[in-house]
This record gives structure tokens, C-alpha cells and sequence, in this order.
């Protein structure tokens, strides 16, 4: 052992000399390798992805931290006081570094022989929480000492105190003062109490151990332990501490309030921002701005559920989920999930209207059954009108997209019945046959080689030279032929003949080199004359965007979701351009005439039931695919455009025409879409005229005649030929047991 008492002074103050030296280079070389502070000013917060509507209208929100930057200045003195009260009662008055509470943690440090938290300030836990670890050591100590005295030369006391209050870690995935009063109370930082401030306040200590909603008992320790503070240090009253302790601790995890329910299009928008910005679009605080109308979008989500919810109700009960005993129906229904509207129930009473239906909290209401129920029968229930019904979950599936064919914008889509039941999306990427919906490009691509909508096709049997399809024999869904129609009418009535004569006429290659530029992908489209019946492939995404050339006055148009997005200082860093000029692949004047030619079809041909909204301006056609398998409606006017589908996941029969099964959806949401908006009809572009015309030829009326009506025409190929008074029209009848049927349409 050395005695210091025997070694000379000069040994003793040289060896002094070289612990402060060397003690001071370790210093001078923290101090060259600590970060720079500046990075605070333009501190990059780890904020969730935000996706909203074009109205402002929260649809999602991505990341594993739940934060809300704000401004000191937004939140309350009382929340300030009582942190600084807890955390850092010398706050405004050490220079970074509080000697005393340093001082208690050495004295803890020696006598217990453990390093227990304490001395560190505010500013300290800025500095290690934006840049060090939270490792226990004694390098870091001194590093977090160092750059709070440097944090504190080049920041301002609030400022460094409105970094704490956002960055500051509440439990809970909550990281910020604003964060934590979402959570926690489901409101803002401004309307909290003061016992609400005082359980924040005291949650940064230990956001698990003394959490409200997992300790409830350590809460309120740390809350009276906060109020103590606060009242020692004057900030509230002796008679606001008493009412503050005298609050219920009890609170619910409050998740962020979404304001419109759209999550497949928030699966789009997230992976659209992935591939642009990589996985640290997460925690970057990126808020994407889409073209989404909040309106429609609720109305569609509701199209698409009461439709469906209704098709399945026509297809009879498949029998109750399973039959329990009442006294296990809380924990039973506790495991079972709900789907959109649908919530599970038990039946726990009858009477002859109604049967009684047990929640998993307990409660019990009435609801209307058209289903044979037992008691202790499990069910799903829904709600409309503040009224409950005995409902079961669909197996059937639909989507339903919008679109404005002024730019593409996509104003709602629906995917499916429940994104948490399957995230595939329908909408973009089921690629299914759109059956009769196809018919007006065919249509459209005669009216651009001079055909009219009066030109004669016969409808005829008619057989595929193909050795391919040998055995092909397409029939009208009626089963009748009805010899020379006029095109409008061969539309309108969806005859399959008249559709396959046309495109025999026109020829596979033209046709296929113009459904090419209309935008439909050619690998999809077959080589031969089904085509004409819609038996390509393609999304209820793809048939909208092609539909918006009608009303768009034969434009292609791109669909887009995206409109903007900013950065977490609400810089713009993308917008969306629409081009200056667009591509024209069909004449203003085609267009017009096919529009003229959809409209019929919704006043008198297999769109119909679209009357009951008592518009003039709504153009569309129906589809429906072999066995019924696919139902579609595609419709538009002049500032939507709007397809609707049903179908089974697993391609089979729905028993159902798409006038049944998807006609319904696009009604429900043109209802509420287009609720107190005029008529919107497509401007008659120069170049066509008017002609009277006879019906059954398609040549001019003649002087007098009582059944002739007016029909389009592009300026010089109006009929030039009077019809005949013998001018016939007669129907053709064969053996049906001859034909296999096809009934596309």
C-alpha cells in the first residue's frame, strides 16, 4: 500500500496536475465529439403517417409512434407548471445542470451503492432523449451534463421546454403532451382537468408501472404526488388541489379518432408511399392529402353494405353461428369478431315479432328476424334507424369506384365488405369479366368508322368460324332473335347478336387496335368475336376509367389518388399535375351519341331501376357474365362516372342479373352522392344533327308517319333515303333446344 504521507509534495501535486489534465482532455474530447445542437431547431420528430380526404377528413393513420407536434404556446400554464413542478422545479433558473439534484444522486450513489434516477433536468433529458441512449453508464452522464450546458447556450429556455413536452414518451405508444391527452381522454391538451394534467404530468417517470390503465392505484399515487408539488410551489390553490384529488383516476385507451372509414384506400396510399419514400415514411410525419369526397365515401361504404347485406338476405339464412348457453355469452361473444355493421348477438328471448339479443356487455334490445331462432343462438346483428335486425355475414363480395372524368380523381372506393374480414381489393385488383358493361366500346369504335346509331344489324343466329370455338352458339338472354335492328336499340336491349355482327363487321384487328388506345391492357382482350360479349378481364378501377371517355367528351383519362402531400412541417413536397392536354381517342361526337345511346338504356332498357332518383342526366349499362357469375353497372353523367360489381371471390354463380345485384349499389350511392346537385348533362358537341327517322329501317321518316323518331347523326352520314310504307321488321324464331346459350349481357 502507498502512504501518501510519506511521498514528497512534488510527487503528490504532479500527480494532481496529471488527473486534471488528463481529466480535462477527456472533457475537451466529449465536448469536440457532441452533436450539433442546431439539429434542434429543425428537429425531425417521429410523426405517423397521416392520410386524409380532399376535405380534411382523417382516413388512416401509419407508425408505431403517436405523436402530435404543437406549438408551447397551445399548451395550457397549469400542464406546463405541473411538469416543471415534478421534473424540474429550478427549471428557468439552473443554467442546464442543477447542482443540487447532482449532488442528491452522488449521495444516493454512495451511500446505497446504486445509481438511481434523479438530477437529471429538463434539458438533461432532452439531450439524452434526442441524442443518447438511455444507458446507465457513467460516460453518458457526462456527455448528457456537456450538451445540456451547450443545449442551453443555443436555446432558449421554451424552446428547450416545448422540445421536452413533444418528444416526452406518456406510455402507450403516445409520445408528446398532445399525444398523451388523445390517449388517454380522447380530447385536446386544452380541455384537460387538472387532475388529468397531473396523471400526465406524472406519467414520464414510469409510463408502464404507474399507467391509469394498467395501475390505476399507482396513478393516483403519482397524481397526489404531482398536486403536492404543484400546490408547494404555488401553481394552484389549496381549494383546486383538493377538487383535483377528488376526481375519478379512471380513464379508457382512446384510439385516434378516424373520420371516415376507407382503409382500402389507405392500403393504396401506403403502399404508393413505401415505394416512393422507402419504410421511414412511418415516422417522418408525411400527411397525404387524397382526391377522396368524404361524403361519397361514406355514401359508398353504405352502398355497398346495404346492397350486399340485401343479396344475401334474398339467398335465404345459413343457419346461426353456433348455440351456447346464455350464462357463457360474454366471454363467448368476446371472441368473436364484428365486420362493418355487423355485431355479434345472442338471442336470449322471443316474442312474436322480434327476438331479444344479448351484447357482450350485457345489455339487451329488440330486433326484427325473418330468420327460425333459439334461445342461446349466436348471431350477427346490425343497425339501422336506431332499430336492430338479425343479419349474417355475406359471403358474397362487391366494390363500387368513382371517378371524375373532368381529371381522374377518385372520389370513393370500396374494396370489399371488410378490410379486416380480406384486405384484397376488389376495386383494383380482382380481374373479372365485365360481360354487356363492354358492349359500348364496341359500339363506340363503329360510330368512329361511320357507322350510326340507325345503321341495321341483323339480329341472327350466328356461328363462330373459329375451329377453336366450334361449338359456340351466342344467344340473346331472352332467348330470341329479333332480325334488322338499329344499333341504338341493339345497346339499349343489350342484344348479343347485334353486338357480335358489329364487331364481325368491323373486323378483330381494327377493333383490338382501338380498345388498345382506349386503355384497356391487350393482353386481356381475346382474339376473337366473345370479345364483343365482355369476356376480357379487367378491374372495377380500369372499367371506370375507360367509361370516363364518354362523358369526358372522348378523352382518355388516368385516374389518380394522390393530390398532395406534405412533409411534417406542412411544406408541400408533391402535388399533383394534371396534364394541360389530354389524349383524344374518341370523337366529341361518338362520345355524345354513346352517352345519348346509355341514357336510353337507364329510361328504358336494363337500367331502369335508376329512374327512381328522377334525373335526366344518368347514362349506363348492366353487365352480367356467363351463369350469372359476375353483376355489373357502369353509369355515369357529366361529373361522375361510377361501376359497381358483385361476385364471389372464388368465381362462382350468384343466382343474380347485375340489374339485381349491382344496380342496387350504384342507386344507393347516386343517391346520396348526387342528393340536391342539378341535372348535369353532356354539351352536344358541333357537328351532329337531329334527323327524323323510321324505326324499323333506320331511313327517313316519311312525310306524316306517326311512329318516327329522332335520332343522332354526324353531319353527312344522316340517311339520304325516304323508308317505304312496306318497310317490315319481322321477328325470327328458331328451335331453341338447337342453340347453346350464352348469356352474356
Amino acid at each position: 500500500m502507498v502512504h501518501f504521507a510519506k511521498l514528497p509534495w512534488r510527487m503528490i501535486a504532479i500527480g494532481l496536475a496529471c488527473c486534471a489534465l488528463i481529466s480535462m482532455a477527456v472533457i475537451l474530447l466529449l465536448i469536440a465529439n457532441l452533436p450539433a445542437v442546431d439539429q434542434l431547431r429543425d428537429v425531425q420528430f417521429q410523426i405517423p403517417l397521416k392520410i386524409y380526404t380532399a376535405d380534411y377528413k382523417l382516413i388512416a393513420e401509419y407508425g408505431d409512434h403517436r405523436r402530435t407536434p404543437i406549438k408551447l404556446d397551445q399548451i395550457p400554464q397549469k400542464l406546463k407548471n405541473a411538469v416543471i413542478a415534478t421534473e424540474d422545479h429550478r427549471f428557468y433558473d439552473h443554467p442546464g445542470v442543477d447542482l443540487r439534484g447532482i449532488a442528491r444522486a452522488f449521495v444516493a450513489l454512495a451511500t446505497k451503492g446504486t445509481k438511481e434516477q434523479g438530477g437529471s433536468t429538463i434539458t438533461m433529458q432532452v439531450a439524452r432523449n434526442f441524442f443518447l441512449s438511455r444507458n446507465k453508464t457513467y460516460t453518458r452522464k457526462i456527455n448528457e451534463i456537456l450538451l445540456a450546458l451547450k443545449i442551453e447556450r443555443e436555446l432558449s429556455k421554451d424552446e428547450i421546454l416545448e422540445l421536452y413536452l413533444n418528444k416526452i414518451y406518456f406510455g402507450k405508444r403516445a409520445y408528446g403532451v398532445a399525444a398523451a391527452a388523445e390517449v388517454y381522454y380522447g380530447t385536446t391538451v386544452d380541455q384537460l382537468t387538472l387532475g388529468q394534467i397531473a396523471v400526465l404530468a406524472g406519467l414520464p417517470q414510469a409510463p408502464s408501472a404507474i399507467n391509469p390503465l394498467k395501475s390505476p392505484e399507482g396513478a393516483l399515487k403519482r397524481r397526489t404526488h404531482v398536486l403536492d408539488r404543484m400546490r408547494a410551489a404555488e401553481y394552484i390553490t389549496n381549494a383546486e388541489y383538493i377538487r383535483a384529488n377528488e376526481e375519478s383516476i379512471d380513464t379508457v385507451y382512446h384510439s385516434r379518432p378516424i373520420d371516415v372509414e376507407a382503409l382500402y384506400v389507405a392500403e393504396m396510399v401506403r403502399q404508393n408511399m413505401v415505394e416512393a419514400y422507402g419504410e421511414e415514411v412511418y415516422d417522418r410525419g408525411y400527411q397525404v392529402f387524397t382526391t377522396i369526397d368524404s361524403n361519397m365515401q361514406l355514401a359508398a361504404n353504405h352502398a355497398l353494405t346495404q346492397s350486399l347485406l340485401e343479396y344475401d338476405q334474398r339467398h335465404g339464412f345459413r343457419g346461426p353461428l353456433k348455440n351456447i348457453a346464455l350464462d357463457d355469452a360474454a366471454d363467448i361473444l368476446e371472441e368473436i369478431p364484428s365486420y362493418n355493421s355487423l355485431i355479434p348477438a345472442v338471442v336470449s328471448g322471443k316474442d312474436s315479432q322480434h327476438v331479444v339479443v344479448r351484447f357482450k356487455d350485457g345489455s339487451e334490445d329488440h330486433a326484427q328476424s325473418q330468420y327460425p331462432l333459439k334461445i342461446g343462438d349466436v348471431v350477427y346483428v346490425t343497425q339501422s334507424n336506431n332499430k336492430w335486425s338479425v343479419a349474417q355475414l355475406p359471403n358474397i363480395e362487391g366494390a363500387l369506384v368513382a371517378i371524375s372524368p373532368h381529371d381522374g380523381s377518385i372520389k370513393a372506393l370500396v374494396g370489399g365488405f371488410d378490410h379486416a374480414r380480406s384486405n384484397f381489393n376488389r376495386a383494383t385488383q380482382a380481374a373479372r369479366q365485365p360481360g354487356s358493361c363492354f358492349k359500348p366500346f364496341i359500339y363506340a369504335t363503329a360510330l368512329e368508322n361511320d357507322y350510326t346509331p340507325a345503321t341495321i344489324i341483323n339480329d341472327a343466329p350466328i356461328m363462330d368460324d373459329d375451329p377453336n370455338n366450334e361449338d359456340w352458339r351466342p344467344q340473346n338472354h331472352t332467348r330470341e332473335f329479333y332480325g334488322p335492328t338499329r344499333l341504338r336499340e341493339g345497346l339499349t336491349r343489350s342484344r348479343n347478336l347485334v353486338s357480335i355482327r358489329l364487331l364481325q363487321s368491323l373486323g378483330m384487328e381494327q377493333t383490338l387496335d382501338t380498345m388498345t388506345s382506349f386503355g384497356f391492357n391487350p393482353a386481356s382482350l381475346p382474339q376473337g368475336l366473345s370479345l364483343a360479349l365482355g369476356t376480357n378481364t379487367l378491374s372495377p378501377l380500369e372499367l371506370a376509367s375507360a367509361y370516363c371517355i364518354f362523358p369526358s367528351g372522348g378523352y382518355k383519362i388516368d385516374p389518380y389518388l394522390i393530390q398532395q402531400i406534405q412533409d411534417s412541417h406542412n411544406h408541400e413536397i408533391f402535388a399533383a399535375q394534371v396534364p394541360a392536354s389530354k389524349e383524344q381517342v374518341l370523337s366529341a361526337q361518338s362520345a355524345y351519341m354513346i352517352t345519348s345511346i346509355l341514357q336510353d338504356v337507364v329510361q328504358n332498357g336494363g337500367g331502369r331501376r335508376a329512374m327512381r332518383l328522377g334525373r335526366h342526366d344518368l347514362a349506363g349499362k348492366t353487365g352480367t357474365t356467363n351463369d350469372q357469375v359476375d353483376g355489373w353497372f357502369a353509369g355515369y353523367n357529366q361529373d361522375l362516372v361510377v361501376t359497381t360489381w358483385v361476385g364471389y371471390d372464388d368465381p362462382k354463380s350468384t343466382h343474380e342479373y347485375g340489374v339485381s345485384s349491382a344496380l342496387p349499389m350504384w342507386v344507393y350511392f347516386m343517391e346520396k352522392a348526387l342528393k340536391n346537385k342539378p341535372d348535369s348533362l353532356q354539351p352536344q358537341p358541333p357537328g351532329l344533327v337531329t334527323t327524323r327517322i323510321d324505326p324499323k329501317t333506320g331511313l327517313l321518316a316519311r312525310p306524316g308517319q306517326t311512329d318516327a323518331m329522332f335520332e343522332l347523326f354526324r353531319i353527312g352520314t344522316e340517311p339520304k333515303q325516304v323508308a317505304s310504307e312496306s318497310s317490315s321488321n319481322p321477328n325470327q324464331q328458331l328451335d331453341d333446344s338447337l342453340i347453346e346459350v350464352d348469356t352474356l349481357f
